[in-house]
């Protein structure tokens, strides 16, 4: 019997997001990838500050020192990456 695939990729190292810097990007495009159900109120809580409203939905935040702290609070929960410049 072979090896499960998935032993590795497991844990929050695996699964969470990585901030920029505030120096690489001035806003930030965020998507929850994963539910909020199960997880603590204030975690719940963020998410909603960071204008996301339920699961899959994207929002765009300014890269600042608060959202990164709330990011990293929910890092699990969602995905980052820098915004598009206009």
């Amino acid at each position: 019997m072979g090896r499960n695939p998935v032993v590795g990729r497991q844990g929050p190292a695996y699964h969470a997001a990585k901030v920029p810097a505030e120096a690489a990007a001035k806003r930030l495009w965020v998507k929850q990838i994963r539910s909020g159900i199960g997880h603590s109120a204030t975690m719940r809580r963020t998410l909603q500050a960071l204008g996301l409203k339920r699961h899959q939905s994207v929002s765009e935040v300014p890269n600042n020192a608060s959202v990164r702290g709330m990011l990293f609070k929910v890092r699990h929960l969602v995905e980052v990456a820098p915004a598009q410049e206009k």
